[in-house]
């Protein structure tokens, strides 16, 4: 941002037409900027709930820190989140065949949201709070 541009060879046409590409740029970056910080505020607060939770003594050995469904063993065994290590149902995780593992729905959507503020130089302006 703070870049001039010099509109002084284009037609008032073209110079306008310039204009709202701009402005919707604008606006698309904001709103773009809107959603990375509600998803960061998502994340935190699962963060925060799932801290408590994990507090609970054994909580998390027998319930899924994410929906808190009791385990079982054929119907809905745990898995071990890669990232988070809790322990999660099927319902809430994924398997990740390049990385060998399982990934919880809460950590999925932390490296979705830390890949998109990434590639919008979001990461930067945010000071990489995505991680």
């Amino acid at each position: 941002m703070g870049r001039k541009l010099d509109l002084s060879g284009l037609t008032d046409d073209e110079a306008e037409h310039v204009l709202k590409v701009v402005q919707r740029d604008m606006k698309l970056r904001k709103k773009e900027e809107e959603r990375l910080s509600e998803m960061k505020q998502e994340l935190t607060e699962e963060g925060s709930r799932c801290s408590i939770l994990s507090k609970q003594h054994r909580f998390n050995e027998h319930c899924c820190i994410r929906c808190c469904a009791p385990f079982t063993f054929l119907f809905n065994p745990k898995r071990q989140c890669l990232d988070c290590q809790y322990n999660v149902c099927k319902t809430c995780c994924t398997y990740s065949k390049r990385e060998r593992a399982w990934l919880c729905s809460a950590c999925q959507k932390g490296r979705k949201t830390f890949r998109e503020a990434k590639q919008t130089g979001e990461c930067a302006a945010a000071g990489c709070l995505f991680k």
